[in-house]
């Protein structure tokens, strides 16, 4: 893509609301525009990342066995009323009146709504397990929406719900989505750990909450430096500081600062047993299912990622989400043939090799274009400048490594061979 047709509008401007990094450079980078408290709209260079998550979240969601279905995001009263959430909820609901004077909600969860499938469904234990997700908008009327997407009122999220016989076929479920989770942010490169966690509004008898490492996190996690053992610090009266024995008696305190990017539940009969989802068992007798949750903060991920890997200069993106793969930085293409040729060229190349290229096109100073490389945080960039047209070199530099690598090319050559070529690809894979 031509940055000059990218709808990428940086900006130097912050406004006072903006406490942390990673909404500071969401707004800097244009990524999103606030349209009032807590709603954020998504602009095209935030949607390719938001869409990069979704890709990995749903490629793992599809080799779990889930199946991918899309529910309404208006929900009515009567579903939650029947669950009992209705008044349990609280403010954080949002409560809609329609002309006709019924009262729904605008979902901030879809516990209430799967449930009902289900129970319309799923007749026979033959069916089960069962496992439906979607990734879809949610909202939580927040008192304090703060933090730009990390709380916001309205976001992207991925959940996932599971149908059971019974407690063993719920255990075999829940770890396979465990570990779907796992392989979701190794893929995007965090540094996270899970914890055990409080269910919440949510409800069920045990739940894993799952974060990335960040200094602005809003969750203590107190962990052991010799074992598994992590938990949330809220499930302490009294929580350990750091370098006391750890709670499990393996090592010692470790005490860092978490987002919270997923978290899964057994929910058990919490939903199933209140709304009445039964199916008939192994001896023809009527059971209530048993369920399972799974969630993931689509919106926060891009927020969280900005968290744990940012520098003075912008956002770090990880490879595996990052908006483009690599930009070409063009010194002086509007002003010089053989910088325009070559440039046109590589960027052809590279887009028919299926390498997601951003090329700089605009007519700006070199330094406005180094900059705003560096703030959208494109992992690699190539610099087609004076010591092309000195020598046939190009440099080739690694964002995360603020490393610069000379690739030498023909002094003559319009056309990138496929020397340059080679090495470009084996660069952008190292």
């Amino acid at each position: 893509m031509k940055y000059s047709r990218s709808g990428i509008a940086t900006t130097k401007s912050i406004p006072k609301d903006a406490e942390v990094i990673s909404h500071k450079l969401m707004l800097k980078s244009g990524m999103i525009k606030k349209l009032a408290s807590g709603l954020y709209t998504w602009m095209p260079l935030g949607l390719r990342v938001l869409k990069k998550i979704e890709n990995i979240i749903r490629d793992e969601m599809n080799e779990a066995g889930a199946l991918e279905i899309l529910m309404p995001a208006v929900q009515p009263s009567e579903l939650w009323k029947e669950s009992g959430r209705w008044d349990k909820y609280g403010p954080e609901l949002l409560r809609i009146i329609d002309r006709h004077d019924r009262e729904f909600c605008f979902g901030p969860t879809h516990e209430e709504i799967i449930t009902d499938i289900a129970r319309k469904d799923l007749k026979s234990y033959k069916q089960l397990p069962i496992i439906y997700y979607q990734i879809q908008t949610k909202f939580r009327d927040e008192i304090r929406p703060r933090f730009g997407v990390m709380r916001a009122r309205e976001f992207l999220m991925k959940d996932a719900y599971s149908f059971h016989e019974n407690e063993e076929c719920l255990n075999d479920t829940y770890q396979k989505m465990f570990q779907a989770y796992k392989n979701c942010f190794d893929k995007i490169g965090f540094e996270y750990k899970v914890v055990n966690a409080d269910n919440g509004q949510i409800g069920g008898n045990e739940s894993h909450e799952f974060h990335v490492i960040a200094d602005n996190g809003e969750d203590e996690l107190i962990f052991s430096d010799s074992s598994d053992y992590a938990i949330n610090a809220e499930l302490f009266s009294e929580p350990p500081k750091e370098g006391d024995k750890s709670p499990d008696g393996t090592g010692k305190v470790k005490i860092k600062r978490g987002i919270e990017v997923g978290h899964i539940f057994k929910l058990g009969e919490s939903y199933s047993k209140s709304m009445d989802a039964s199916i008939s068992n192994k001896i023809n007798k009527n059971t209530t299912m048993i369920m399972g949750c799974y969630g993931i903060g689509v919106s926060r991920i891009a927020a969280a990622a900005i968290e744990q890997s940012n520098d003075e200069k912008g956002i770090i993106w990880p490879k595996a989400i990052s908006p483009f793969e690599l930009t070409i930085v063009p010194i002086g293409y509007k002003k010089n043939v053989a910088i325009s040729e070559y440039t046109d060229s590589l960027y052809k190349v590279l887009k028919q090799k299926d390498i997601e290229v951003l090329l700089d096109d605009r007519d700006i100073s070199p330094g406005n274009m180094f900059s705003d490389s560096d703030l959208i945080g494109v992992p690699f960039k190539i610099i087609i400048g004076k010591k092309f047209i000195e020598n046939g070199s190009i440099e080739f530099k690694c964002r995360n490594l603020d490393k610069t690598y000379a690739i030498d090319e023909n002094k003559n050559s319009k056309t990138p061979t496929d020397k340059v070529l080679e090495e470009v690809i084996k660069l952008i894979n190292i």
